[in-house]
């Protein structure tokens, strides 16, 4: 499941307005159920890592700030890090270890299967980590689809057996239309989105993509600890 954070209804006064300034304040694409498990996750790593560093004894506290070390980054890289930024000029992921920028007169489609993915006109593809995919969500939309048909059906076959004098029932009241899966929702709205602009001269540019060696470095870090605690035994 993934929610937008509020856009700003218009540009913002302070900034200076002009054609490499985006008019709008970026769209932010995230994962509730990633953030909400990834703070339970850190929270359960710092009570047993600190516990284990205060009350351990022998090599055991070292054990344990290598794990926390190893253990850390990872869990921030792909619970808390993951987000999706939309603009009228560009499209920005930041996924676990990489931030990856693509003016919409790059991408070339955003690919919705067992992954939310977009490709970029050279063929190179990128996931979504911020967009999962859920195929449950998926099936449930289908069904309520398929039910709300159903209905819309039933009552247009009745309100016409009523108009010529059968007895068919008139419909009372319109069904309720079915819920798209909400990382499907922001996928059909960055399509949207990218065909407007993807023409547009201030979203032209060239794809750029940045390594999170913010989040690496601490990994390797602890994983090379451990594994020369390991060996020392």
């Amino acid at each position: 499941m993934t929610s937008p954070d509020p856009q700003s209804p218009g540009p913002e006064p302070t900034k200076p307005s002009g054609p490499a300034t985006p008019q709008y304040q970026d769209r932010i694409y995230r994962s509730p159920a990633g953030l909400v498990g990834g703070v339970l996750l850190l929270a359960i790593i710092g009570w047993l890592g600190i516990d284990a560093v205060v009350a351990g004894e022998g090599r055991t506290p070292w054990f344990a700030l290598a794990t926390m070390l190893l253990l850390v980054p990872l869990v921030v890289a792909y619970t808390l890090r993951p987000a999706v930024y939309v603009n009228d000029d560009r499209l920005r992921v930041r996924n676990p270890f990489r931030v990856i920028v693509l003016p919409w007169g790059e991408v070339a489609s955003l690919r919705s299967g067992f992954s939310n993915e977009v490709i970029d006109t050279s063929g190179t593809k990128y996931q979504l980590w911020a967009l999962p995919v859920s195929l449950r969500a998926r099936s449930r939309a289908a069904r309520q689809e398929a039910r709300a048909a159903a209905q819309a059906s039933r009552a247009e076959s009745g309100g016409r057996a009523g108009r010529s004098g059968g007895r068919g029932l008139v419909p009372g009241g319109g069904t309720e239309a079915p819920r798209q899966p909400e990382g499907d929702r922001a996928m059909a709205e960055m399509r949207e989105l990218h065909e407007q602009r993807q023409e547009v001269g201030t979203a032209q540019g060239e794809v750029t993509v940045r390594w999170a060696y913010e989040i690496a470095g601490p990994a390797v870090a602890g994983a090379v600890l451990l594994a020369v605690l390991l060996a020392v035994g």
